[in-house]
């Protein structure tokens, strides 16, 4: 790798922990020095960071919303971090941070500047009728990331709908590649034994609107008349996001009787504690969560949307509905009911598919073969050094 020292720059410290290591520990044992920028590390974070040989490295920037007072001072914070460890490299990801991040970097004349979205987030999710203050939203960050994406070599994402939907409107086709799921250690998700008694539906995620939580809690409402036996489990915390759900509301599906609600806890555990793994998502990169399932043998019920249709083989790992069908989400969750073999069939089906296709050391070599085969861009590098 012809550059000693790459900026990985994160939305939050726990995503760079829980989703990172293992690039940053392939970088680190291949002699670059790394650095791990979050606006929120704690003392625990940055031991992690640590222990993986790389450097945590503070910033400020909020994670939700857009003042163009915080953003500016946010994209100056960045600036003087980089400037600081003197980068060949950056790789923001996440929204707002390949927005400040890109342009702190252009500024700061990193040669090699790179975006990895994850997914386009909740301004370029349709999510119920549309409204004059998330038009506006998303006309700003449309204006906001076609700028910060001219200051960027290489922009990733994850499946073709969002390849052709940065390109279309936010990037040269040029400067845009889909990589493909970005996986896990496949080593830590072994597969587990299928749940069938009790039946157990299990939603995983931030609880936002866009999310289909209130799919998911429709759905189970329908079973439940039908089916009292069968139970419903939310696992995730409420978001500070436009769209989020408020704990109240978790706290009164709770006390229904409808739902087990677990804030936050540890996934291998909540999986294994699960029949049907359920997300009715309106969008996403793709979904690291189903992933996780799968690699667990655990059937999917999800939508036909970018970032969940690719993962799942219609009727033979789970199944893809019509999105915001909680009526067709209910009927899907009863014939598990109906036939409670399919927990196991379709579950060792997901395995298998898993095992093919999510394997993160595949992704990391995709990404980091396009990073070091990019040219650096020398007269930026000359000119702001």
């Amino acid at each position: 790798m012809n550059c000693t020292k790459i900026a990985i720059i994160s939305g939050s410290a726990f995503a760079l922990v829980q989703f990172r290591p293992t690039l940053m520990h392939r970088l680190v044992e291949s002699g670059v020095e790394v650095f791990a920028l979050a606006p929120d590390h704690t003392p625990q974070s940055k031991a992690a960071v640590s222990d993986l040989g790389a450097v945590p490295v503070d910033f400020s920037m909020s994670r939700t919303g857009m003042n163009a007072v915080h953003d500016i001072y946010a994209m100056f914070s960045i600036l003087r971090a980089l400037r600081r460890v003197k980068a060949d490299v950056v790789l923001s990801t996440t929204i707002k941070p390949s927005i400040y991040g890109s342009l702190a970097a252009w500024l700061a004349g990193v040669p090699r500047r790179f975006v990895l979205l994850e997914g386009l987030g909740y301004a370029f999710t349709d999510i119920g009728r549309p409204s004059l203050k998330k038009g506006v939203l998303r006309n700003l960050a449309v204006v906001l990331m076609r700028g910060a994406y001219l200051a960027a070599n290489r922009i990733f994402v994850l499946n073709r709908d969002d390849e052709n939907e940065v390109s279309s409107s936010l990037a040269p086709a040029s400067k845009v590649e889909s990589l493909g799921p970005i996986g896990l250690n496949l080593e830590d998700w072994p597969a587990s034994p299928a749940l069938r008694e009790p039946l157990i539906f299990t939603f995983v995620g931030r609880l936002l609107e866009e999310k289909g939580i209130h799919d998911f809690i429709a759905a189970a409402r329908t079973v439940k008349t039908a089916h009292p036996d069968v139970q419903f489990r939310v696992i995730g915390a409420p978001d500070a996001n436009p769209s989020g759900i408020r704990e109240e509301t978790v706290r009164a599906w709770t006390k229904e009787g409808l739902i087990t609600w677990v804030a936050s806890g540890e996934m291998r555990k909540e999986l294994a504690h699960t029949s049907v793994f359920v997300l009715p998502s309106y969008r996403e990169g793709y979904s690291r969560s189903m992933q996780e399932a799968m690699a667990m043998a655990r059937p999917v019920i999800t939508t036909d949307v970018p970032g969940c249709r690719e993962a799942v083989a219609e009727g033979i790992s789970g199944f893809i509905l019509p999105v915001r069908d909680p009526a067709a989400l209910a009927q899907a969750m009863i014939r598990f009911v109906s036939d409670s073999s399919l927990v196991e069939t379709m579950g060792l089906e997901g395995r298998r598919i898993a095992e093919a296709n999510f394997d993160e050391q595949v992704f990391i070599t995709r990404l980091l073969t396009s990073i070091f085969r990019t040219p650096p861009d020398s007269a930026n590098h000359k000119a702001s050094r």
